[in-house]
């Protein structure tokens, strides 16, 4: 994975989280939880939609913070 995505749509009051391209989904399926699991041809997760998603008023957008990984022979 080189690159994630993280979109808001205020109106839509959604969430979305690419970890693949997005042109590259097939299928998508809700979980529960009001999150969305969507899928590649090969059935790999490639984002995940949370529904009912709003952000506190005043707020001016969102902070993603990247964090690395711990090594597995750690």
């Amino acid at each position: 994975m080189d690159k994630v995505t993280v979109h808001y749509d205020a109106e839509g009051e959604t969430l979305t989280v690419w970890f693949g391209s997005p042109q590259s989904e097939v299928s998508s399926e809700e979980v529960g939880d009001d999150t969305v699991v969507m899928k590649d041809a090969e059935g790999r997760v490639i984002g995940v939609e949370k529904l009912n998603v709003t952000l506190p008023d005043g707020a001016h957008g969102l902070t993603v913070e990247v964090m690395p990984v711990p090594s597995a022979t750690a």
